[in-house]
């Protein structure tokens, strides 16, 4: 599991951690070097996903959370954009854009093709990058690459979603977005 430590929505260090235990010690030597003591630092809300520790002296809360990475498809055709609707987990029945986590050494190309071969079964190529948001739920941390994406082959099939939808300008703002997702909307209704 990757980890990530925020100070309020700033990352406290440039790279994440394997571990939450590797994350916590990396926050306790950074804040000993910053002249703290460990007693300084209080353990407020613990699970499984995230920590939060707070710092008394400087009332500063530091949260450890779990990260994911996943790059999401702005597939655009005839003025309309290509939404999926979640089948399964925490926010099933909620639409986003497609895609899905990226694996060790794939690039977000690679890692975008990928997954819609696998969850919409048809052939696609990737191209620019048009916006990297970071949101942060409740249990975790997502960075999400939305990448601009033609349909090469074949066209998309539902193997793992629940429904889909293409949808123009106009519908745009009526799709429950899940969160994450909301964010790109004013981006994409650009390119509508």
């Amino acid at each position: 599991m990757k980890v990530r430590v925020f100070l309020g929505k700033e990352k406290v260090f440039a790279n994440d951690f394997e571990s939450m235990e590797d994350a916590e010690q990396n926050l306790q030597k950074y804040l000993l070097e910053k002249g703290y003591d460990k007693d300084d630092l209080k353990v407020e809300e613990i699970a499984d996903t995230h920590k939060k520790y707070h710092l008394a002296k400087e009332n500063l809360t530091y949260t450890l959370i779990k990260h994911i990475e996943v790059v999401a498809a702005i597939l655009i055709v005839d003025g309309k954009v290509f939404s999926t609707q979640r089948g399964y987990g925490e926010f099933k029945d909620g639409w986003e854009f497609p895609g899905g986590k990226m694996e060790p050494g794939e690039t977000m190309q690679q890692a975008l093709e990928r997954e819609l071969r696998e969850e919409l079964a048809f052939k696609a190529k990737c191209t620019d990058l048009i916006k990297t948001i970071e949101y942060t739920y409740p249990k975790f941390h997502l960075t999400m690459h939305c990448i601009k994406t033609e349909i090469v082959e074949g066209k998309p099939n539902l193997l793992e979603h629940e429904a889909a939808i293409w949808v123009d300008k106009a519908g745009i703002d009526k799709v429950n977005w899940l969160p994450a997702d909301l964010e790109v909307v004013e981006e994409v209704k650009k390119m509508l």
